[in-house]
């Protein structure tokens, strides 16, 4: 069972969200104001936010960004915007998913599924190494230099699919693939880009001219050095 946290303002649309999550046998902490929030999240063991944007006292990007200082927890947004730069903003500040309203109450709960079955499915621990990095995609948890770093979920899993095929050219319409499956969400390659960017900040020792993750210029990327998978 796992343990969810809901911020979501609108009360009717909370009760049901929250009744149908536990109707699935989730155990569902409601919050109506960020404030409540970040109560419900220091107190319990989060497996999963889901936040609405448009909040009484602040909005959900403050809320992920702030989260994600110090976890790497699986978050959703919830919001009516729906314009391009909105949703690159939701990716960009740290955000896993993100579903425009209205929406159907069934994909919803088929993802947070899908997240959960990952979830039980990563109790070994998984590496893959790289000189002075290592990969530990079941934690979603990258070692740089002895150095700890926390990722997101498609952090983790677009790093994982670099380093997999290292050396290799890999390109945008794959790395689509790999990051947004068929329950995905608003797929492009500005997307891709946003979270390559992202992920230089972390791997990289200098972002503006990588060692590591090099941009084939009108193909894709390639992960240059070999790394070794256990």
């Amino acid at each position: 069972m796992g343990n969810i946290l809901l911020l979501e303002d609108d009360k009717s649309l909370n009760r049901g969200i929250s009744f149908k999550l536990k109707k699935e046998g989730y155990n569902v902490n409601t919050a109506f104001n960020i404030k409540q929030a970040k109560e419900i999240f220091e107190n319990n063991d989060i497996n999963l936010i889901i936040s609405d944007v448009g909040l009484p006292d602040g909005n959900g990007f403050e809320f992920c960004e702030e989260i994600r200082k110090s976890s790497n927890v699986h978050i959703i947004m919830l919001t009516a915007l729906d314009q391009e730069i909105d949703v690159v903003t939701g990716y960009d500040i740290g955000a896993d998913d993100y579903i425009t309203k209205p929406f159907s109450l069934i994909v919803l709960i088929s993802k947070i599924n899908a997240f959960m079955r990952r979830i039980e499915n990563s109790s070994i621990e998984n590496l893959i190494y790289c000189g002075s990095l290592s990969l530990n995609y079941s934690e979603n948890k990258l070692n740089k230099e002895n150095e700890e770093i926390l990722l997101t979920k498609n952090e983790t899993k677009l790093l994982k699919y670099l380093m997999e095929n290292s050396c290799q050219i890999v390109t945008k319409e794959q790395l689509m693939q790999a990051l947004w499956d068929i329950d995905g969400n608003f797929v492009d390659e500005n997307t891709v880009a946003v979270n390559i960017r992202r992920l230089r900040q972390k791997v990289e020792n200098n972002p503006s001219t990588p060692d590591y993750i090099k941009n084939i210029r009108g193909v894709g990327y390639t992960f240059e050095k070999r790394c070794t998978k256990k």
